[in-house]
């Protein structure tokens, strides 16, 4: 593949991942998204449909996922890593909705914190932003 062919596919899967932030309000289901913009520390925990806020949240997982590793997958060009990185957004998946789940259902004010940030691995491509640099280094070293 030309090299400006798979800079514009990065491009434009960069411009995916803007799309899924930018129009969050309206492609998902998740009442936090206004609860942790507000002044979360002093309220009670929002009104929510524990399986719809499940699902919601996987689904925006395997979107970012799915645009992160094209991104992955253009930049380096490389299959092992591309397999590495499926098996790592896997294991991040499982790892990170368990306590994603504990805080959903036993949600105690003092762990807002906690559940805040475990959610932002889960609705953010936090994953390409410690992947890139990551494989970029690798590439050098290798």
């Amino acid at each position: 593949m030309p090299k400006l062919t798979r800079y514009i596919l990065v491009f434009l899967l960069f411009l995916v991942l803007v799309a899924i932030r930018g129009f969050e309000d309206y492609l998902f289901y998740d009442p936090y998204l206004e609860f942790f913009e507000s002044d979360y520390l002093y309220m009670d925990n929002p009104r929510r449909e524990i399986a719809k806020l499940v699902f919601y949240t996987s689904f925006r997982y395997v979107l970012n996922t799915l645009a992160s590793l094209g991104i992955l997958y253009l930049i380096f060009n490389d299959k092992p890593m591309l397999k590495f990185s499926v098996l790592l957004y896997g294991i991040a998946y499982v790892l990170l909705l368990i306590p994603f789940l504990y805080f959903v259902i036993h949600h105690k004010q003092e762990d807002y914190y906690l559940f805040f940030n475990i959610r932002r691995f889960l609705i953010q491509p936090i994953g390409l932003l410690l992947l890139l640099p990551a494989f970029y280094y690798y590439k050098l070293n290798r």
